[in-house]
């Protein structure tokens, strides 16, 4: 049986809470980063799809 790889942080190390509580590094929110950890690999790519749509939001 082969193992899966799990889905890496999008952690950049630039973490700041925004007043959305937004990180401004990585756009994951304070209760992603908090659950990151326990998450499924398809709970972590929903997450990242999530942080691709709010990185487009911001690049607007």
């Amino acid at each position: 049986m082969a193992t899966v790889d799990k889905v890496r942080s999008p952690c950049v190390s630039i973490c700041a809470l925004d007043e959305r509580d937004m990180c401004i590094g990585c756009q994951r929110t304070g209760d992603e980063i908090l659950h990151w950890t326990a998450m499924t690999n398809e709970e972590r790519q929903a997450v990242l799809v999530k942080v691709a749509e709010r990185e487009q939001e911001v690049a607007l």
